[in-house]
This record gives structure tokens, C-alpha cells and sequence, in this order.
């Protein structure tokens, strides 16, 4: 068997948290060390009997590997500093602040030969990868409609950063969606917003409307809300996240010229008898398949181990894909402040999701 992978964590807000328990779950993983500069997290850290150390220069030398889950405008600096000392990394997302620093971060990984995964950890679910597969049943793809709302308790933006530009439900959470997209369908080429933070009354959205155009001409459309409550989201239906409340709800609907899909639930609409589909004749509903529950976050993990141990892998989300699902959701940011469609390759180098 080969030896764990010596990795250390870098940040232990709550996403990583989440990092270093399924890091310490995982017999892939040997965890050298979790960095945190806040001294009462690390008393607190350290008393759960973890190895816990303020700054990067205390990281066991053992250490080649890192995940980084620090707030997004540090993600460049701790992803830089972690290449300068050999480590892989894996970077939360989304990848960075802005895209200069992206490119940054890939030019530094690419010029040092080291590898750099953007974790949208999504893509590891049993269910993405099923999607991914079913979707050329239903023929060209010519539409798709998200629905995303989930009520953040008011607590969660006590915490400063959360309030900034590099949160809110457009940098936090539409760049999942956006790279699932990419992931099973590719990412949208252009987009067009309205977003509003009329009921939290932050500098970052609550809630936002977007229409999407795809590179073979299809069409999609997409509500994205932490204010507003309901049972459609990924993390409700697929129970990826134990903090988030369950429901039996799809979220995601995607129809070609031979039918329908439902995600997660991977239910088709599709032909009920021979000869052309057209809107006369009833669509066969065939349920989709059954999956055991797992984390993607500990799958996402297992995954980067074997990678580094010379395995190869075509799930996790490689710095390019990270750099435009980005992109798109800079340029969704960008569209509902100038209130025009944005394509790809418009968006400033230095924008960071508000106009200054």
C-alpha cells in the first residue's frame, strides 16, 4: 500500500473544517499540520488533539501537499507560498479574486511543474458524473433553468469578510454552479444579469437573476438567493453539506430535442413510442439511479492522493476550468452592474466583483 499523502490545511474556518475532518477520515491522507494564524481557533484545534501552528514556516518539512481554504483575496498569496516550498495544491474555490491573480497562480504552478486543483468538489459526486453521462440521451442540448435558494442565517455574515467583495451568493455559491455546468455541459460564453441586495442591504448581492447563453446556442436561466428560503438547492438534494437542511427537491432541469433531464435525481423524459418527439405525444418517465450518500469533499481528497501518486483523473477541476468558471462569475457580477450582457473575455484582469 502506498504511504498517505503528508498534506496540511491551510485555514480552519468552515469549509476547512470540513478539509481537516475528512483529511483525518481518510487513509490516503497524513495530516502534517493545520495553519491558523487566530490563536483561540488553534487553542481550541489543539485541544481536539490536532497539530495545529500559526504560519507556514511551522509546517512539518515532511509536508508535499496542501489544501488551501483561507478567504478568497488570500488565495493567491498562500497558494504562491505554498508553491515555493515544492507543495501541490489544492485551492478552494472560487480560484482567486480577480483573474490576474488566477493567471498568477497558474503561471507560478505551471513554471514550478506543480500540480494545482481548484476545488469544486461537486464534480465528485456519483451524481455529476452520472449526469455527465445521461445527458446525450436527451439529444441537443437547446435549454436549462437552475433554481438556487437557500436562507443564510443571519449570524453567517457576522463574519467581516463575508460581507466583501469574494462573497455573497455570486462568488460563493453561483461558482459551483457555474462549474458543474462547465463541468457536464461547458461553461456559458455569455451572460446577463439582475442582481439585487435589497434584503441584507450589503455592498455584495442577496439575490440575483441571470440568463445564460451557451457556446452551441443554448439557452439558460438561473436564480441565485441566500435570503430567500426554499428546498432547491444541490446541497439540500444531494446532502453534500450536514450543516444545510435536507430535501427531496430537484434544482436543475435540462431539455434537448429527445427529452428531459432532472438533476440530481437523473430522471429522464424521453421518447414513449417510435418516430419524431414533438409535443403531442407523452414523454416515458424513466427514474434515475440510486446513489449511497458520500462527501464529495472527502472523494475530492482521495482523489487528489491518487493523483499525486501518479494516478491520473479526468473529475478534478484543473486550473483552466477553475479560471473560467471564474471568469463567467466575475462577468455575471460585472453584467448586473452595468446592467448589459457580458461575454467571456470582457471582464478586467483586476475586477473582484464590485465596480470602484
Amino acid at each position: 500500500m502506498t504511504a498517505p499523502l503528508p498534506l496540511c490545511v491551510i485555514g480552519a474556518g468552515s469549509i476547512g473544517r470540513r478539509h481537516i475532518e475528512v483529511a483525518t477520515l481518510s487513509p490516503a491522507i497524513h495530516l502534517t499540520a493545520v495553519v491558523e494564524p487566530q490563536a483561540e481557533t488553534r487553542e481550541k484545534l489543539a485541544q481536539q488533539g490536532l497539530p495545529v501552528v500559526a504560519a507556514l514556516d511551522e509546517v512539518p518539512k515532511e509536508t508535499r501537499a496542501c489544501v488551501i481554504a483561507t478567504p478568497t483575496p488570500d488565495h493567491m498569496p498562500s497558494t504562491l507560498a505554498a508553491l515555493s516550498r515544492g507543495w501541490a495544491v489544492l485551492v478552494e474555490k472560487p480560484f482567486a479574486d480577480t483573474l490576474d491573480n488566477a493567471r498568477t497562480m497558474m503561471q507560478t504552478a505551471d513554471t514550478a511543474g506543480l500540480p494545482l486543483i481548484v476545488g469544486h468538489h461537486r464534480r465528485c459526486h456519483p451524481y455529476a458524473m452520472a449526469m455527465r453521462d445521461a445527458l446525450p440521451k436527451i439529444g441537443q442540448l437547446v435549454g436549462l433553468q437552475g433554481f438556487w435558494s437557500v436562507r443564510k442565517h443571519n449570524t453567517y455574515y457576522d463574519v467581516p469578510w463575508r460581507r466583501l467583495p469574494g462573497a455573497g451568493p455570486l462568488a460563493s455559491n453561483l461558482s459551483h454552479e457555474i462549474d458543474l455546468l462547465g463541468f457536464m455541459t461547458g461553461i456559458p460564453t455569455e451572460v446577463t444579469a439582475l442582481t439585487s441586495s435589497a434584503t441584507r442591504g450589503l455592498v455584495i448581492e442577496d439575490t440575483a437573476a441571470l440568463a445564460f447563453r451557451f457556446e452551441n446556442g443554448a439557452l439558460g436561466s438561473f436564480l441565485m438567493s441566500d435570503a430567500g428560503a426554499s428546498p432547491w438547492s444541490f446541497e439540500a438534494t444531494s446532502g453534500e453539506n450536514p450543516e444545510i437542511a435536507g430535501s427531496d427537491q430537484d434544482y436543475l432541469r435540462f431539455t434537448g430535442t429527445l427529452g428531459a433531464l432532472a438533476f440530481p435525481s437523473l430522471t429522464l423524459w424521453g421518447a414513449s413510442g417510435p418516430g419524431e418527439v414533438e409535443w403531442s405525444k407523452p414523454l416515458a418517465r424513466t427514474p434515475g439511479p440510486q446513489f449511497d450518500r458520500i462527501d464529495p469533499i472527502r472523494a475530492q481528497i482521495d482523489r487528489f492522493a491518487a493523483l499525486l501518486d501518479g494516478g491520473t483523473d479526468d473529475v478534478l477541476c484543473r486550473p483552466e476550468n477553475g479560471f473560467a468558471a471564474l471568469e463567467m462569475t466575475l462577468a455575471t457580477a460585472l453584467s448586473g452592474q452595468t446592467h448589459r450582457p457580458v461575454k467571456r473575455g470582457e471582464v478586467p484582469g483586476d475586477f473582484t466583483g464590485v465596480l470602484t
